[in-house]
């Protein structure tokens, strides 16, 4: 059984990271660490250029978003991305989603 303390910890803990997860720059910071994985195939801030791998800085949050989530569903068949959004949670997908959002 969870103690009292553990259950309050853990509380204290979910609500910071939601808290933070919300806040733009917090966002944007958290998605810079997750983008850094991205960076060998789509540049280091997005900005790609060519048609085999279309840029995604700047794009709309939602857009992003809702690409990455159809790639993870798999409604969306890729080689390579199909299962790196796999890995992802919907919390880092928002995360990532407002990174190259805010990038130009």
């Amino acid at each position: 059984m969870f103690s009292k303390s553990i259950l309050i910890a853990a509380l204290l803990f979910a609500a910071s990271a939601e808290n933070a997860a919300h806040a733009d720059g917090a966002a944007i910071s958290s998605g810079a660490r997750l983008a850094a994985t991205c960076a060998a195939c789509h540049g280091t801030n997005g900005a790609t250029k060519g048609e085999t791998l279309p840029p995604i800085a700047g794009q709309p949050k939602e857009a992003l978003a809702a690409t990455l989530r159809a790639f993870k569903s798999g409604s969306r068949q890729s080689t390579i991305m199909t299962q790196i959004a796999k890995g992802y949670t919907d919390e880092q997908i928002e995360l990532l989603a407002a990174y190259f959002a805010a990038r130009k």
